[in-house]
């Protein structure tokens, strides 16, 4: 086992420009599964140089159980496969198009039945440096995931001051019941940290109002004057006001103005202040 170690190693260590140069290449010729064109040649060497040592690192060690300074240039290695956009495909197209090129260095002068007797070994030592990449890879991926998920919701439900007391929470997008969830959450939260007496939900571009979107809009209303705040819902366009017509919808509770800039004026109205020309003041 230790033997057929070396033998790779001594072929991988003997051929590694090459090994580095015939796998970028071979990266840059799947066509169909390239991620990007703005992927420069430097970052595909790069990246490439890095595997490399990896299995270079990998064979050093006989073959064996992965050490942990070879699982972190692994981890590190997915990351970058990640943040580059590489799908989970073209990886593993790639991986294993480094394994035939690796493979013919090592076999070049064999006879095919020579060839045979060490496929079996040749896969034993690679495949858990190429599992343990993909291990790494889908981890990855789901960490930025769901980081991206939290920015996303994060985005979702903003609530803006605009004046002392006034504040604005912007929708856009369709409004699913986890997505109303985090709209009531943001709404009591920001109502007593910036210590609102109005609030103004602009839903200028919810494309869609159904009943199930009024009603939680209707609740969030409800939710803010128990803590002492007024609502004002704003942005309501004509096809919109004639949907929550033809639906038989109840906003009588909501006060409604047909956008942002009437509900600002109506807001500070509702504070006893108001908007006035410099020849006014």
């Amino acid at each position: 086992m230790q033997g057929e170690a070396g033998r790779f190693l001594q072929a991988a260590e003997a051929n590694y420009h090459d090994l580095i140069e015939g796998w970028t290449n071979k990266l840059k010729e799947i066509h169909t599964d390239k991620p990007t064109d703005i992927v420069s040649d430097h970052i595909y060497t790069s990246l490439c140089t890095e595997y490399v040592n990896i299995v270079i690192g990998h064979l050093k060690n006989g073959g064996k159980d992965l050490s942990k300074d070879l699982n972190e240039e692994i981890s590190d290695f997915s990351q970058k496969a990640v943040q580059l956009g590489w799908t989970l495909r073209f990886l593993s197209k790639g991986l294993r198009d480094f394994n035939v090129i690796l493979f013919e260095k090592i076999t070049g002068n064999l006879e095919e039945q020579e060839k045979m007797k060490i496929v079996w070994e040749f896969d034993r030592l690679l495949n858990p440096v190429n599992g343990e990449i993909l291990h790494q890879y889908a981890l990855s991926w789901e960490r930025t995931v769901s980081l991206q998920k939290i920015a996303l919701q994060e985005l979702s439900a903003p609530l803006i001051p605009v004046f002392d007391n006034i504040t604005v929470m912007p929708l856009v997008g369709t409004i699913d019941t986890e997505r109303a969830k985090r709209i009531m959450e943001n709404l009591l939260q920001g109502v007593v940290k910036h210590r609102a007496q109005v609030v103004l939900i602009d839903i200028t571009g919810v494309p869609v109002v159904d009943t199930m979107v009024a009603h939680h809009i209707i609740q969030a209303s409800e939710a803010v004057r128990l803590v002492g705040a007024k609502c004002l819902l704003v942005g309501i366009r004509p096809e919109i006001a004639q949907t929550i017509v033809n639906l038989g919808i109840n906003l009588n509770q909501v006060t409604t103005k047909n956008s942002l800039q009437k509900g600002i004026e109506a807001a500070l109205e509702m504070t006893s202040r108001k908007i006035v020309s410099s020849s006014e003041a």
